[in-house]
């Protein structure tokens, strides 16, 4: 049996959404793009243009989520599946968008280079539990025009997992779906076999910008899925309820979810979000809080009680270092995000409030995230009954190490982690030179690092993304890119 976690009974969803939809409705939404607001308008929505106000209907309401497919799939540079966002399947992928990196040499917090983002990339490729990949950080050493299109090529070039990213201006999109054609070979090849998620982030409260509502657009008309990343911030931006930020959240998103449909209907879509609680005494937003997490599990349940794919910000931590808050925030989001069964989880190598990434927590959260899903798998016997016979060998052995129902069902039934978790008696631990977890986490990267091949792409397909590339950052000044000089 899957063990599954509910916070919220069906008669509370139902007033939830009910809510959302009549604020949508009767509130409205500001959009700031006139051709979102001309196709509302279209659609029968009352649109105000001076106030880039806009009041949906309830039949455009229905009609969207009519159109929305309740499943999104997601494969590799190679065309390989990786990925399918439905029902309780659970997949986990790195925070996305840190401004800063944590230095593992020195301990200081410092913007990340192309040579950080090189490494987080290989080292992605040998993560076996975290399935795809994020535009992690924001390489600092390129103009912050190209930073969107040049984590992504990087990403694409060192690592065959599939992407979740996002552009920062409008015209970045082009080169991004480009760089994708380039690997898939038509538009037709994409939109069968996606490689990346686009998150789109709506402005709380209530409100798209012009890039935001224009990047849901340009995705929905190449069938690139995109995950709505609503941010209501509990008694700031958002009621102090949880239950009042969980509305507001379903309302802002699914206004995202109306905009992409009417676009496109069909387009594949996924339920998300990075909602966070307040804390009002250091005014921040803490993504490891409790309360926080369990807005995201809520609005998890929204999404599926509307047949969605989900997505959360969720296994992620607001320590400054690799240190016990790290971990237990971690393992209590992603644990508490695999038993709800929200499809991608995303944060794991995050800290400091989702504006630095860790490559030493990165590798150590692979390893929540590989417990976290043996978890899921809940237990069930395998050749348990009858009991007598296995009982039988035991006092007649005095063990069963070498059992043949041991050796069947070790690996299956266990999940062994790597060297990063320390499970050795005290003395071997010292014999092997009392390293900590983060002496460990270190040593893994460097041996991740050495054993990374790279991807099996074509040259010719190598060399066109170089192309797409070098004459994006050429529009910027730059005649050479940072990577050809590592």
């Amino acid at each position: 049996m899957r063990p599954v976690l509910r916070l919220l009974s069906n008669e509370l969803i139902e007033r939830i959404i009910s809510e959302a939809r009549d604020i949508l409705c009767n509130l409205g939404v500001e959009i700031h793009n006139e051709g979102v607001l001309s196709m509302l308008s279209d659609h029968g929505a009352e649109v105000d243009s001076g106030k880039k106000h806009v009041l949906f209907t309830y039949d455009i309401i229905d009609k969207a989520l009519e159109a929305a497919p309740d499943s999104v799939e997601l494969y590799d540079v190679m065309g390989s599946r990786t990925h399918n966002l439905t029902d309780h399947n659970v997949y986990f992928t790195p925070g996305s968008a840190a401004i800063n990196i944590l230095d593992s040499r020195s301990g200081e917090i410092r913007k990340p280079s192309t040579a950080d983002y090189v490494e987080y990339a290989k080292l992605m490729s040998g993560l076996d539990n975290i399935a795809s990949q994020s535009t992690a950080f924001i390489p600092a050493d390129v103009p912050e025009k190209i930073s969107d299109s040049y984590r992504l090529f990087l990403s694409l070039l060192y690592c065959s997992k599939p992407v979740v990213t996002g552009a920062f201006t409008i015209n970045a999109f082009n080169v991004m779906k480009d760089l994708q054609l380039a690997i898939r070979g038509s538009e037709d090849a994409l939109r069968e076999k996606p490689l990346t998620i686009f998150s789109c982030c709506p402005t709380a409260p209530l409100k798209w910008s012009d890039v935001t509502s224009q990047n849901l657009v340009d995705c929905a008309k190449h069938f690139i899925p995109v995950e709505y990343i609503s941010m209501p911030l509990s008694g700031f931006m958002a009621p102090v309820t949880l239950v009042g930020s969980i509305v507001q959240h379903t309302a802002e998103t699914l206004s995202g979810v109306v905009l992409s449909q009417l676009t496109q209907p069909g387009t594949p879509i996924i339920y998300g979000g990075s909602p966070a609680a307040f804390d009002v005494r250091y005014e921040t937003t803490p993504m490891g809080a409790v309360e926080t997490q369990m807005i995201d599990c809520g609005n998890n349940e929204i999404g599926k009680y509307l047949n969605l794919p989900t997505q959360a910000y969720i296994a992620l931590s607001d320590a400054k270092q690799l240190d016990a808050q790290a971990g237990l925030e971690t393992s209590m989001g992603a644990t508490l995000a695999a038993l709800s069964g929200i499809n991608s989880i995303s944060g794991p190598g995050m800290l400091d409030f989702e504006s630095c990434q860790s490559l030493e927590k990165l590798v150590v959260d692979n390893e929540i995230c590989g417990m976290t899903l043996r978890l899921i798998r809940g237990i069930e016997p395998k050749e348990d009954f009858p009991a007598i016979p296995i009982f039988e060998e035991l006092l007649k052995e005095k063990h069963l190490l070498i059992a043949n129902h041991t050796r069947k069902y070790l690996h299956d039934e266990h999940y062994f982690p790597g060297a990063v978790i320390d499970r050795a008696n005290s003395s071997r631990w010292k014999e092997e030179g009392s390293q900590t977890i983060g002496d460990r986490a270190k040593k893994e990267i460097e041996r991740l690092l050495e054993i990374w091949e790279p991807t099996e792409l074509p040259d010719d397909v190598l060399a066109e993304m170089t192309v797409l590339m070098k004459a994006e950052a050429a529009k910027f000044g730059m005649n050479s890119l940072p990577h050809e000089n590592l």
